[in-house]
């Protein structure tokens, strides 16, 4: 599924997408960036509190194509300039992790079908 269309199936609010037909894989549900590191798939968004730059660094790393930031939280400008720099994807929702990870399920599962 691409980015663009999971953006659009599970209503998150994008912030930045440079690539939207970026394919996406699956979630990844972590706030301790070092789990991240260590069990992120390539080519899942990052559903996470974390919302400064080193979460895009992360990103980039283990070749995650966006993070969805959840609560709502700012998204402050230093992690939106990371994000053009590295070219991952920025998306914001008012939901919790739990929430917002069984929609990406959700979504994920019934295009698969």
């Amino acid at each position: 599924m691409t980015l663009q269309n999971l953006i659009h199936a599970c209503g998150f609010e994008p912030v930045l997408v440079a690539a939207p037909q970026t394919e996406v894989t699956g979630a990844y549900t972590s706030d301790l960036l070092s789990d991240v590191i260590a069990h992120c798939p390539d080519g899942a968004v990052l559903v996470t509190v974390q919302n400064h730059k080193n979460t895009v660094a992360v990103c980039t790393l283990v070749g995650a194509p966006a993070v969805l930031v959840v609560h709502r939280r700012d998204i402050p400008e230093d992690m939106l300039d990371a994000a053009r720099r590295e070219g991952v994807a920025l998306l914001r929702t008012p939901q919790d992790q739990f929430a917002a990870s069984c929609k990406i399920g959700a979504v994920l599962e019934k295009t698969a079908k």
